[in-house]
């Protein structure tokens, strides 16, 4: 592929939270996430402001041969118009802190599912559920059963 100078490459391996900054990751920790795939630097992409954008997948990174990660096009011109990054760096930072942000939300709003239990149209959970009900039902009535036989 020959060389354009107002494109800047983008891998999802730039922001891998658990690579030291020898070992390829290129911002740091408080804008890293884990497990970066190319549809999240996408998603993050386009949530940071970026409009000029083009994925290649299944493109494996020079230092990185045996995994196919691909990677992510942004036009230069593009990004210093849409959100002010003079740099490659800056957009780094500014798309792994949206990345960074959108997995926290992501977290949070799985806890709180949890917590919640159940939804009313999940039959499977709520059979499960109800398993567990039967579960514990027969092992108070066996503890009944046993504790009427001892007296």
């Amino acid at each position: 592929m020959e060389h354009n100078p107002d494109r800047i490459a983008l891998w999802p391996g730039y922001f891998d939270g658990k690579v030291s900054r020898r070992n390829g990751r290129r911002v740091p920790r408080d804008s890293a996430v884990l497990k970066p795939d190319l549809e999240g630097l996408f998603i993050a992409a386009r949530a940071a402001g970026l409009k000029k954008v083009k994925r290649e997948e299944k493109i494996s990174h020079p230092n990185r041969p045996h995994g196919k990660e691909g990677r992510l096009w942004v036009s230069k011109r593009g990004a210093k118009e849409s959100i002010g990054a003079n740099s490659k760096e800056e957009v780094l930072q500014l798309v792994g802190g949206q990345w960074r942000q959108m997995q926290k939300e992501l977290r949070e709003n799985e806890k709180e599912a949890s917590k919640r239990g159940p939804m009313t149209g999940d039959r499977r959970a709520r059979s499960q559920r109800k398993g567990s009900n039967k579960a514990r039902a027969a092992q108070a009535r066996a503890q009944r059963t046993q504790k009427r036989r001892r007296r």
